[in-house]
């Protein structure tokens, strides 16, 4: 429960030493993870990526996904606030991430 606080604090002294702090959440949805898993082991140059501890974590989904809602809604602050990326469609996700940088790196110079 400590956790929050110290991120808040920590980041409140970037921000105070003229740190541009951009949070990403990169989100993608059960079955596309799942998608993604099966593609990751039939493919010969990917299939290094997966591992037991992929597939252990996986079935933890819903504790992962209460503390993630817990964690953006305890560390989301006005200065600091997170960005949601929905990652289903990769192509989205990185032109996302790219335009919120540039807006947030574009506000911070003026």
């Amino acid at each position: 429960m400590r956790a929050p606080a110290e991120i808040n604090q920590f980041e409140a002294q970037l921000l105070a030493h003229g740190i541009v702090l951009v949070k990403y959440w990169v989100h993608i949805t059960r079955d596309e993870q799942l998608r993604r898993f099966r593609a990751r082991q039939t493919s010969a140059y990917k299939r290094w990526k997966l591992t037991d501890e992929d597939w252990r974590n996986r079935k933890q989904w819903p504790a992962y996904e209460l503390a993630v809602n817990d964690m953006i809604e305890r560390t989301s602050t006005g200065p600091a606030p997170w960005t949601l990326v929905e990652a289903n469609d990769k192509y989205f996700a990185r032109l996302k991430v790219l335009t919120t940088v540039c807006e947030r790196l574009e506000a911070d110079v003026r």
